[in-house]
């Protein structure tokens, strides 16, 4: 029912009038006979209470801890820039000599990345990694020992600092984490907001704009002459990112083996760390290889530069490089832009790779974006040099803007690496250009179908290597999903209690395993499925039945020990009996009247597919489900049994694509006569 304004004011009087009564009733009194402290405790605690009432409101919530993330990232960027400078200034401090030059170039670097490596060692070793699979395992309802802690989000925050700030390929997202399903959309909105609004406090921009805002042409963005090579870049873009995810399973692997090996390099967190910050800063030190990749560049830096809105290859543009700091970067007198672009995709594709390996916190996003960009950048370059008049359609002349492919192929790679569609709309927020939202939906859409029909996913690859308990993704590409069913895999040996059960059965039971939830049949001879029961609810019927018998039994054994003459002798005795009476108790039936009773677990027929059991666990974020045939329980599906028949049921020489309207075939096959039949037998024993 409505309430209008004045039922409202009748309504916040009446609270505040209650609040008075409460504050005088407290007291003693009016509130004009208090003291001056008096009045400002009770005012203090009239706050206290209005505030702890809003802020138990979700969204108030949500709001804070999105606010405090986007402080906690933003004063993580000022940090970092910082860093940077600092890098830069000692670099320059010492251009009396290269090689002075090149001690404080990779020193800097060193000292940051093996701070980092120890003190999230240290402190929180749950903080290396990225922490996205590690999250996605969380949300399947598996809680990770000290991962999600205070201590952790420390060691991620400092660590990533100056992980950051030693300028090594590495990503920012893993503090993201700790701002995180449905709820996390309001958080991360108005953490975003706060995160652009504080540069604009700090007047460090003039007003909210996008993080890398292009200049590109509005009134027609594209010729559709361009779409077919935006997707080949996507196919392209699919195919580098499964190369990529293979190459860090590999390196992984590698490292995981020499830690098991105990090999020099592994025996702790710095000398790996050392290795590769100094590998990673020697070929990108500036004088040296580094001049060949634009080494001086930071990712930021790198990502303004290739969306930049002119064409590098131009020979009219080259003279202006010299006037601008990004860009000069690309200009060297024994390369053109073609060869640094593509030593610069080439080595940073597996300096990327290898230190995402680290153990430090790090992401691997940002890094990927990056090579995509100037992978995108490359190609549009190449195309401008071959058709330097653009294009011509009915009239009209449409040039080729390089930084447009270089957009676009940053969402693809990213795309096919973390196999996320997403990535399109981040593009189209982090450069404000809508206008080609089309070839960048295109080319991601086909960045993940072949990168998908190749490998897992970059953090699909990290939970299966760190064995962490997931549902791993059902693949498009084999029609095995359809043919095999839930009874091929499930557990038929299933522990359950019925409505006879004894206290002795439920012991056994609770002794035997450890299963969260145990089914409730009506008896063993129908095994017609009740409900299901949760190991707390038995654990107390059984703590309330032991209780009872003590109660019982005390004084009993009161009197024994009271009156016995020799209490050596007879203790043997005494205590026979009481296991004998408490024997004929445990084979007591149970009595549920008092246990909380799920009438309507989650159920599966026997003829469910596994493209469907595996939907289902993944919609409704089950991990187990009980399997019935007629209402009879046969058997038990987890999530071990379904992960064991999904990786079952991939051949063993990969997946291949699907054929052409296979779908429709496979709702002809579901549909069989001999499922038919079954049905009408079914049904027959029913009615009979």
């Amino acid at each position: 029912m409505a309430v209008d304004g004045t039922d409202e004011n009748s309504l916040e009087q009446g609270v505040h009038t209650e609040d008075a009564a409460r504050l005088r009733k407290t007291f003693g009194g009016s509130l004009s006979d208090l003291s001056p402290s008096q009045k400002c405790g009770a005012w203090a605690s009239h706050f206290q209470r209005l505030f702890v009432s809003f802020i138990g409101a979700d969204w108030i919530y949500l709001m804070i801890l999105g606010f405090i993330m986007a402080v906690i990232s933003f004063v993580m960027d000022v940090l970092v820039d910082l860093l940077t400078e600092a890098h830069r200034w000692i670099y320059d401090l010492a251009d009396s000599h290269v090689f002075l030059q090149y001690l404080a170039w990779i020193a800097y670097s060193m000292f940051l990345m093996c701070f980092a490596a120890g003190f999230a060692n240290i402190v929180s070793i749950q903080a290396a990694g990225s922490g996205i699979p590690e999250m996605k395992t969380s949300l399947r309802g598996v809680m990770l020992q000290e991962y999600l802690t205070f201590k952790t989000l420390v060691a991620k925050v400092i660590s990533l600092t100056c992980v950051l700030g030693s300028e090594l390929p590495v990503g920012k997202e893993c503090v993201i984490q700790f701002g995180g399903h449905i709820y996390v959309f309001l958080s991360a909105t108005f953490g975003a907001f706060v995160f652009r609004l504080l540069p604009v406090w700090n007047r460090q921009e003039e007003t909210l704009m996008a993080l890398y805002a292009t200049k590109y042409r509005l009134d027609f963005p594209f010729d559709l002459q361009e779409l077919p090579i935006f997707a080949a870049m996507g196919i392209v873009c699919g195919f580098g990112g499964a190369f990529f995810v293979y190459l860090y399973g590999k390196i992984t692997l590698f490292v995981k083996k020499q830690k098991a090996m105990n090999s020099f390099l592994m025996k702790n967190c710095f000398l790996y760390s050392a290795l590769v910050s100094v590998l990673i800063s020697t070929l990108t030190f500036p004088p040296g290889f580094g001049q060949f990749m634009a080494g001086q560049l930071t990712q930021r830096n790198s990502l303004i530069s290739f969306f930049d809105n002119r064409t590098w290859s131009n020979h009219g543009i080259i003279a202006d490089f010299d006037h601008d700091d990004h860009l000069a970067a690309w200009k060297h007198p024994q390369a053109n832009v073609f060869i640094i672009l593509s030593i610069f995709v080439i080595m940073k594709f597996w300096m990327s790779a290898i230190s995402i390996t680290l153990p430090i916190p790090c992401g691997s996003f940002v890094p990927i974006f990056v090579i995509g960009a100037a992978f995108g950048r490359l190609v549009g370059e190449g195309l401008a040099t071959l058709f330097p008049d653009g294009f011509n359609m009915d009239g009209q002349v449409y040039h080729i803007v390089p930084g447009v492919y270089a957009v676009v192929g940053a969402a693809a790679l990213t795309a096919g690496v973390t196999h996320t569609i997403s990535t399109g709309v981040i593009m189209m927020e982090l450069t404000g250009q809508i206008s080609y939202g089309l070839p960048i939906l295109i080319s991601v859409i086909l960045a993940n179908m072949v990168s998908q029909s190749l490998q897992l996913s970059i953090y699909d690859t990290v939970i299966r290597i760190k064995k962490l308990p997931y549902l791993p993704m059902l693949s498009w590409g084999h029609r095995d999903k359809y043919i095999i069913h839930v009874e091929d895999f499930m557990k038929r040996e299933v522990c359950y209690i019925t409505l006879n059960s004894t206290y002795r059965d439920i012991f056994n039971i609770l002794r035997s395993g450890n299963l969260k939830m145990l089914p409730l049949v009506k008896s063993a001879e129908s095994m017609l499925l009740l409900g299901s029961v949760e190991r707390a609810q038995l654990l107390a019927l059984l703590m309330q039945r032991s209780q009872h018998l003590r109660e019982e039994n005390a004084p009993t054994i009161s009197y024994k020990v009271h009156f016995q003459d020799d209490p050596d002798a007879e203790d043997d005795t005494i205590l026979q009996e009481i296991e004998e009476w408490e024997e004929q108790q445990l084979d007591e039936q149970v009595n549920f009247n008092n246990c909380k009773i799920d009438p309507a677990p989650f159920q599966l027929v026997e003829r469910t597919s596994l493209h469907k059991t595996h939907t289902m666990f993944s919609v409704l974020n089950l991990d187990h489900a009980y399997v019935t045939s007629i209402g009879r329980l046969v058997g038990v599906v987890s999530l071990r049994e379904l992960c064991k028949a999904i990786e079952g049921s991939l051949p063993a020489d990969g997946v291949g694509l699907r054929p052409v309207l296979a779908t429709f075939r496979d709702r002809g096959v579901r549909g069989s006569r001999t499922e038919t039949t079954e049905l009408h037998r079914l049904l027959e024993h029913q009615i009979s």
